[in-house]
């Protein structure tokens, strides 16, 4: 049941590391829960339950055009006791590869509908956003090992599992992704560097044309911020300010599309991890407290975005 915890109203508590969340038109809200392998809904009362056993790392999700839910699969984690928190530190030991899977409410199926990009397998999808031609961005975040770690990328796909293609790459550990108003603007949070950058989109799924090593020579950088504060999950405001989890920090960081820090709301939890909107307004905010283990609500001083689906 939803309770209000130190003047945060509380929608859900016990979650194994949310994320992913997304408020349906019914009052409910579907979210991952990564360390428990769930496709996880909660009812208007709080009241939790599975909607699916996803294996491997379920942690990303998207309602697509067909009514059925997207989910990025990053392939699993190996977890440790990090200060009291269970956090992902690495590569899971029965690791087999990342992908896009699809669950369908009506007949209660999951599926796999990617595993691979050409010859390139997915290494670690983390977050999606469909677009209005009904293709989707998401982010391959990559895996970390002892000694090395995977070049990130975002893709393109098509939700019949026809086509999909890369998008951007390199990109260091790429995060959150989301669309301007407009839908002529890709956003791409990188986590560990800290960096928003924005893409200039010139039809489904390409942007323009990459040319380099780095995400500056075809993009442009939106924001940072000083000191330790990651960026992990993010959501667009009807205004077109950009909404990014921020970690370490433990707060919702809100940039203007000109990269200005328009205001940071604290959340009280260092491994804040995401954030959408919902009510009849789109002025209320969900956002997922993974090293809480919890979902909390709050009103926002601004409408969000409505999603295309």
């Amino acid at each position: 049941m939803s309770e209000t915890i130190d003047g945060l109203h509380v929608v859900a508590a016990g979650l194994q590391f949310p994320e992913g969340p997304v408020a349906m038109p019914d009052g409910s809200l579907l979210l991952v829960e990564i360390r428990r392998q769930t496709l996880t809904r909660i009812a208007p009362d709080g009241t939790v339950s599975m909607a699916a056993k996803v294996p491997g790392g379920p942690n990303g999700a998207a309602l697509g055009p067909d009514g059925r839910v997207y989910i990025c699969n990053n392939g699993g984690f190996r977890w440790a006791d990090v200060h009291g928190i269970m956090v992902p530190v690495s590569q899971a030991e029965d690791y087999s590869g990342g992908s896009i899977d699809v669950f369908d409410p009506a007949t209660g199926i999951l599926s796999t509908l990617y595993r691979g990009c050409g010859e390139t397998a997915l290494k670690g999808p983390n977050d999606i956003v469909f677009d209005a031609e009904g293709g989707f961005y998401f982010t391959d975040l990559g895996k970390r090992r002892l000694s090395d770690a995977d070049i990130g990328c975002v893709y393109w796909a098509r939700p019949d599992g026809s086509e999909i293609r890369s998008v951007v790459q390199p990109m260091d550990r790429p995060n959150g992704v989301g669309l301007s108003p407009d839908g002529r603007t890709l956003y791409v949070a990188e986590t560990l560097t800290g960096r928003l950058w924005a893409f200039d989109i010139e039809g489904p799924g390409r942007v323009r044309p990459f040319c380099g090593h780095y995400p500056g020579i075809n993009g442009r950088l939106v924001a940072g911020l000083p000191g330790y504060q990651l960026f992990d999950s993010l959501a667009v405001e009807a205004s077109g300010n950009i909404c990014v989890a921020t970690l370490a920090r433990g707060a919702i960081s809100v940039f203007s599309p000109n990269g200005a820090l328009v205001e940071q709301v604290d959340t009280g939890d260092t491994h804040t991890t995401n954030i959408c909107f919902g009510g009849p307004d789109m002025k209320t905010a969900f956002v997922t407290r993974a090293g809480v283990g919890d979902v909390i609500s709050l009103p926002w001083a601004r409408p969000g975005l409505p999603l295309v689906y």
